[in-house]
């Protein structure tokens, strides 16, 4: 069988994100997906509280036949890496190379995303270049120039390695404007994973004007409120 998956999605549990683990679910539903992977920035915080309310099994198996993937995207000393399937500690900081044997001793997949946006902290070729990698995310919805997934694109197919499109949500509307089509009969997370490897299919599209202002609004708000924040704490002590 098909199923439609989001592999990379944020929620509020990102600093950069917006919506509710709830809402992202309740959004993919009525977009006809079939799961997401949950990657917030350095943390398995959003994965701990879905499995507290019961929206993922720890056996990876689907709720409601409905299966949100643990993840994470971890920003490596090099730039950000996605890991799928597994739930990781805080590795920000860590070599890419590291964060990779890490993954794959948990049974992970290790996935390099928008890795020629610059901007938004892709890891520079020279370094994919030694990275044992299982995937590459060709194609970013949010993506700050489309030359960036071309390149992606390209590189995935010189190093025959498997593909991905995913939206890059961080607010719950823009979940599934990008997705991968896998097929597997094992519905399960690691029924995905080696769905990936064996090939897939992909859906393209980018989020709107709109979208990415509104994103980039979110980014500037947060950021504003934590450097108050911070302001206040250093005042107060």
């Amino acid at each position: 069988m098909q199923y439609r998956i989001d592999f990379h999605c944020h929620s509020r549990f990102s600093a950069d994100g917006v919506s509710e683990p709830e809402a992202l679910v309740r959004v993919a539903k009525e977009k006809g997906l079939n799961g997401f992977a949950l990657t917030d920035h350095n943390t398995s915080a959003g994965i701990d509280y879905l499995e507290q309310i019961g929206l993922i099994r720890k056996d990876g198996l689907p709720v409601d036949n409905f299966l949100i993937l643990p993840g994470q995207e971890i920003t490596t000393k090099e730039g950000h890496l996605l890991a799928l399937g597994i739930k990781l500690p805080d590795l920000k900081g860590i070599p890419a190379i590291d964060a990779v044997s890490l993954i794959h001793s948990m049974g992970g997949l290790a996935i390099a995303p928008h890795p020629f946006d610059y901007f938004r902290a892709g890891i520079r070729k020279r370094f994919l270049d030694k990275l044992p990698l299982d995937g590459i995310e060709v194609f970013n919805a949010a993506v700050t120039f489309k030359r960036c997934n071309q390149k992606a694109m390209a590189y995935a197919k010189e190093r025959r390695l498997p593909m991905i499109s995913a939206s890059d949500a961080h607010d719950a509307e823009v979940i599934g404007t990008a997705l991968t089509i896998v097929e597997t009969e094992d519905f399960s997370v690691q029924g995905i994973l080696r769905a990936i490897r064996h090939g897939t299919l992909l859906e393209k599209r980018y989020i709107s004007t709109k979208e990415a202002l509104k994103k980039t609004w979110n980014n500037v708000f947060r950021f504003r409120s934590r450097h108050l924040m911070t302001k206040s704490i250093g005042n107060d002590m």
